[in-house]
């Protein structure tokens, strides 16, 4: 089968389905790459357009959730940007216990460098990570990445948490299995409320936020507040932008944490 194209028509229905089910916001400029990821589900319906895959999504919630599966997929890996764990780690190193969301946390590296800092320091923690993506989240709780993986994380840590594989896992490691005693994954929507999560000390939310249209960052964002604890810290992406004024109880500190105040 020949690649074909996303007319504009149906790019604009697909970019209507995704804001609406998890708010991302597509540009035109990710129409190409949007073409790419998609078209091996058209190959896989043996269909002749993107407007006959459409109907597929929207009568299917199984490839609803395939279909949402591949857009939302971000690059992510271990200690991404280290000025926010080295902030954890000095927290952790003045509490008795907290209580970690990795809100959009991919395929777990994120969860998994929370983790990692919070045990060496701590002797009670726990760790949540949540995805809309069923599929990174099976790759999070499996917790078998590629070796380059292991570029990124701590010699310190390495040594403590990583095991090289070995035979058919050759040139991959495996995160320590103690570690999930206390990290949970689980599929959430970030444009719903989160009740069920409970309350955090430390909610990341990193590097997401760009695909947000500002209305839904605010939308978000309050969410998210709403499970962080009184003088609890929200984080973000350093590259990540929102109007930080609509929020009355969260206080700037630096690098782009946020402290929730009274």
């Amino acid at each position: 089968m020949t690649m074909i194209n996303i007319r504009s028509s149906e790019f604009a229905i697909i970019k209507r389905i995704v804001f609406e089910k998890i708010g991302i916001t597509l540009n035109d400029n990710r129409k190409e790459m949007i073409r790419n990821r998609l078209f091996t589900r058209i190959r896989h319906y043996k269909v002749d357009s993107f407007s006959d895959y459409i109907k597929i999504v929207q009568l299917s919630e199984l490839e609803m959730a395939e279909f949402l599966n591949r857009i939302s997929t971000n690059e992510t890996y271990f200690f991404r940007e280290q000025v926010h764990f080295d902030f954890l780690y000095n927290l952790a190193k003045e509490s008795k216990y907290l209580r970690v969301w990795s809100a959009a946390s991919s395929i777990g590296a994120e969860a998994y460098s929370i983790a990692m800092t919070l045990d060496h320091t701590l002797k009670k923690w726990d760790v949540v990570g949540s995805d809309i993506n069923t599929h990174v989240l099976g790759i999070a709780k499996l917790g078998l990445y590629q070796l380059p993986m292991l570029n990124k994380i701590p010699q310190m840590y390495k040594e403590k948490y990583c095991l090289l594989g070995r035979n058919k896992y050759e040139n991959k490691i495996l995160v320590d299995r103690k570690l999930l005693i206390n990290t949970t994954f689980l599929e959430n929507n970030l444009m719903k409320e989160n009740t069920m999560l409970g309350k955090f000390d430390v909610i990341f939310i990193r590097n997401v936020l760009i695909y947000f249209s500002d209305e839904t960052k605010i939308k978000v964002i309050q969410n998210i507040i709403n499970n962080l604890n009184d003088g609890g810290y929200l984080i973000t992406g350093l590259t990540d932008v929102f109007n930080a004024k609509k929020f009355k109880s969260l206080r700037y500190m630096n690098n782009a944490i946020y402290q929730k105040v009274l």
